[in-house]
């Protein structure tokens, strides 16, 4: 096992670095990010259509707190007073998402729903009045239901054709104004999540060797039809980018052992890999191909020549990290852990954890996880990265006063510690262009429902859902206006 002042002395890593806004380069984005059913609600409002999360949260047992996203925190209603809230801590950007079923509320394509263009209309232009730059996710999970009702919704190949008319619909109706797209967030959880543990929506658990590998390929081919069309059709005249979002827990070898190190970069293929592979090298990492066969899909021809480098960016969305040591008897755990012969572990060679547990049971603070990650991906895949989601969580308690809530110290310690080691990064010769904090406000989270709180700005659900920054927004806000010297001491 790994011993941690060995490490951490081998990794340069200082645990109480200090950062500045002048260790980043002087265009690098700082933004927020969110996601439609996660903040929105509105629901039923505005010709928006159903989506299996809608359906999904509203089956007894999926979500632990019985919520659902109807309302969620009202930002539908809300969402000027929340760009407000952006422009006064002075980020440069906000990453946020479209719901596909308030585009298409059937997500046929046919017909076109203007009250939701105009809702999407009135964020960017208010986001633009402000100075902030919109950076749009086409797809955070929330598919419509009568495409999953229909056809199977992912599983089914013809859902390539509707994804691409709705991203071509997206880019014609903001193109103008949008010059940042994301096409598709964490693939791998809508495959893994929602086709074999079933945590997340749609909730399908029926052939765990089979469909989280086609869901997977089809939102791959998806997105590559997305940004053909963005070339084609937009990007002379309209000048935009257009990146996949991708997640990936750092996966630190626990030994020397040659089939530890093998061990951890079967674990890397198998959460990153799986989805850049082919977009540089037209097909699935060989370790996948090797445990998993004819269950893997194969890429035709066809889909080569679209696959190829169709990416004008990475998004990367990094909160935690993990050691992985080899197994062969993986009993425990899903098929797609199974297969990875891969075991993960929390703890040092003592004993003590691989850093502070935020609330959510899979989190912990390991910043130097972060700068190993980015090196990684731009080793391994050439192109810019933008970080687009870094945070952690607290848990909701009714029992703790307001100024308890908002003094939410560990999440500042994790977002200096963080932004350092991307600092470094940088000096290593990564090019990353921004980073985005999740969230920009406390909202349901998934099958946590509202239990666990990764906001910047806490929401209060007893009282009317109203605002109310943390001390990280606050620290966020010194550090952005230069607010930190460079022993790291506030001014």
């Amino acid at each position: 096992m790994v011993k941690r002042e060995e490490f951490l002395r081998e990794n340069d890593h200082n645990e109480d670095a200090s950062v500045s806004r002048n260790d980043f380069p002087p265009n690098f984005v700082f933004g927020v990010a969110t996601s439609a059913y996660q903040i929105e609600g509105g629901c039923k409002e505005g010709g928006r259509g159903p989506s299996i999360w809608d359906a999904f949260s509203h089956i007894d047992g999926n979500i632990i707190d019985k919520s659902n996203g109807d309302v969620a925190v009202d930002h539908y209603h809300r969402y000027m007073e929340d760009i407000d809230l952006i422009a006064k801590l002075g980020f440069d950007a906000y990453r946020f998402s479209i719901s596909w079923s308030r585009i298409f509320p059937d997500g046929l394509g046919t017909k076109i729903n203007d009250e939701g263009i105009t809702f999407y209309n009135n964020i960017i232009n208010a986001l633009l009045e402000r100075g902030i730059q919109p950076y749009v996710t086409l797809y955070h999970w929330d598919l419509p239901l009568h495409l999953h009702e229909t056809m199977g919704g992912w599983l089914n190949k013809q859902i390539i054709e509707y994804f691409a008319v709705y991203a071509d619909t997206c880019f014609a109706s903001f193109g103008d104004r949008v010059k940042n797209w994301m096409t598709i967030n964490e693939p791998l959880q809508t495959a893994v999540n929602g086709y074999d543990t079933a945590i997340f929506a749609p909730g399908r658990c029926q052939n765990t060797r089979i469909e989280p590998y086609l869901a997977a390929h089809h939102q791959i081919l998806a997105h590559a039809a997305a940004v053909s069309i963005y070339r084609n059709k937009y990007k002379e005249k309209q000048g935009g980018q257009v990146g996949i979002v991708v997640d990936c827990e750092w996966a630190e070898a626990n030994s020397d052992k040659i089939e530890d190190k093998s061990a951890a970069a079967r674990r890397l293929d198998f959460q990153i890999g799986w989805y850049l592979h082919p977009l540089y090298f037209g097909d699935y990492p060989e370790s996948m191909r090797e445990r998993l066969g004819d269950q893997l899909p194969k890429f035709s021809d066809e889909d080569k020549k679209l696959l190829l480098n169709k990416l004008d960016f990475i998004g990367l969305n990094h909160y935690t990290s993990r050691f992985i040591s080899h197994v062969t008897e993986n009993a425990g755990g899903n098929y797609y852990y199974k297969v990875q012969e891969a075991k993960r572990t929390v703890e040092w060679e003592g004993g003590e954890t691989i850093g502070e547990k935020a609330a959510s049971e899979w989190l912990y603070v390991v910043p130097w996880g972060i700068r190993k990650v980015l090196n990684y991906v731009s080793q391994n895949y050439a192109t810019p990265i933008f970080v687009t989601e870094n945070g952690m969580d607290d848990e909701d308690s009714d029992t703790l006063p307001l100024h308890e809530m908002l003094d939410d110290k560990l999440r500042v310690r994790y977002f200096k510690g963080y932004l350092a080691s991307v600092a470094r990064a940088i000096k290593d010769g990564v090019d990353v262009r921004g980073y985005f904090a999740w969230s920009l406000l406390d909202n349901f989270e998934w099958a946590q429902g509202y239990t666990k709180r990764f906001g910047l700005v806490y929401v209060d659900y007893q009282n009317g859902l109203s605002r109310h920054p943390k001390s990280s927004a606050y620290w966020f806000s010194r550090f952005l206006k230069a607010g930190e010297n460079k022993n790291g001491k506030e001014q």
